[in-house]
């Protein structure tokens, strides 16, 4: 041998003994591993801790015969047995003969089953595995809670066998959903900010907003973020599964994690710039009243453009308790400008004959009835705008 050959023998082994040792996996254990040769029938895979192993080529290929993996790709797969020091691996359960006491394995040593939703029967689902019937309660079928399941049906899931039965199994989808949100939701932190913009899910609804699945992470968007334009329920602007950016608005701690405020208001145009460079004090403008007050009425002008006509402008003639005594939600009218405060968004309206008029005769009608003190001061008038 050479000097330069026992140079680098020495070192060879001088960096062998100086690596950590990579234990062994054992049969239960999912690893992942790297595919090192493709053969007739057997894939072959380096599965770490000098340990080869092989999977069926069937368990990577699919329905047009197209194996799925090549040399150099990573593979998740569980080891289910050891011989003479070949591990064998498996990624999904098979049809055909053999398919129970597969089944019996996966569920021995927890690993995922494909299988098909067949229909909701009372408590959750039924679902075809391998030609066997499985039952997957409502509680497990998700990570969350899923009100209608009629969305699963003709789905192909994965599951993990909770029970096992010669002709029934019992299976649970909700682990695995977890154990996958929680891979994703490692990559969301990364990019969750005050400020940044999401790509995201709707999973949910709820009177007040709805739920957004930012991957891994939900958010939960009000419905007074959805939109300029007042939005009763989310479900009028939003569906199930839609994808939508949203804007982080606000992160906080939670008992259950962080609670995350999303908006896609952030998002979209202001009506208000294009929409109050056409109005001015003393305008005639028609609308709907969108909600009442004790102090007033608030009316749509615009598409999300809002006005306040205070109890003493809606022009009864009379002294009234509540604006519902003369006026009520949904309810058409005509109203004049009395003012604007681009700077707070509000515009005070009046539905009393005496403002109406021209410009001029307005402007006299406000000071008037600011210095008799009707309205207080017209600062005071706006600030009745706040909702």
């Amino acid at each position: 041998m050479s000097t330069d050959d026992e140079d680098f023998a020495a070192m060879l082994a001088e960096s062998e003994a100086g690596a950590p040792r990579t234990k062994r996996p054992k049969v239960g254990d999912q690893i992942k591993g790297k595919v090192i040769s493709i053969g007739k029938d057997t894939v072959f895979v380096d599965a770490g801790g000098k340990a080869e192993g092989t999977l069926e080529k069937s368990q990577v290929t699919d329905k047009e015969g197209k194996v799925s993996l090549k040399v150099g790709d990573t593979v998740e797969a569980r080891v289910v047995a050891d011989a003479g020091g070949v591990l064998q691996l498996r990624v999904k359960v098979g049809r055909g003969p053999e398919a129970r006491g597969e089944l019996l394995q996966a569920a021995e040593l927890g690993i995922p089953v494909e299988g098909t939703v067949t229909e909701v029967i009372k408590g959750g689902v039924s679902v075809d595995v391998a030609g066997v019937r499985g039952f997957c309660p409502a509680s497990q079928m998700d990570g969350r809670f899923v009100e209608d399941l009629t969305v699963f049906v003709g789905r192909k899931l994965t599951f993990k066998i909770t029970r096992y039965e010669p002709r029934n199994l019992v299976l649970s989808r909700r682990a695995l959903v977890e154990e996958e949100n929680a891979k994703l939701a490692t990559e969301t932190r990364k990019r969750l900010e005050v400020g940044a913009t999401l790509r995201g899910k709707v999973v949910g609804f709820k009177s007040f907003g709805a739920f957004i699945d930012l991957g891994g992470i939900e958010g939960m968007l009000h419905v007074s973020e959805l939109g300029y334009s007042r939005v009763d329920k989310p479900e009028d602007v939003l569906t199930l599964g839609q994808e939508v950016d949203v804007a982080v608005l606000k992160i906080e701690p939670g008992d259950k994690g962080e609670r995350i405020s999303l908006s896609l208001k952030a998002l979209a145009d202001d009506p208000w710039r294009d929409a109050i460079a056409g109005l001015h004090e003393g305008q005639r403008v028609k609308g709907k009243i969108t909600r009442m007050q004790p102090f007033g009425v608030f009316v749509e002008i615009k598409p999300g453009v809002e006005g306040l006509v205070h109890i003493s402008e809606l022009g009864a003639g009379r002294r009234i308790n509540h604006p519902k005594e003369v006026a009520s939600e949904g309810q058409e009218i005509e109203a004049t400008i009395l003012g604007i405060d681009a700077e707070k968004r509000r515009i005070a309206l009046s539905m009393s004959s005496s403002a109406d008029g021209s410009p001029e005769e307005i402007a006299a009608a406000v000071k008037s009835q600011v210095g008799g003190g009707k309205l207080g001061t017209f600062g005071d008038l706006l600030a009745k705008l706040k909702k």
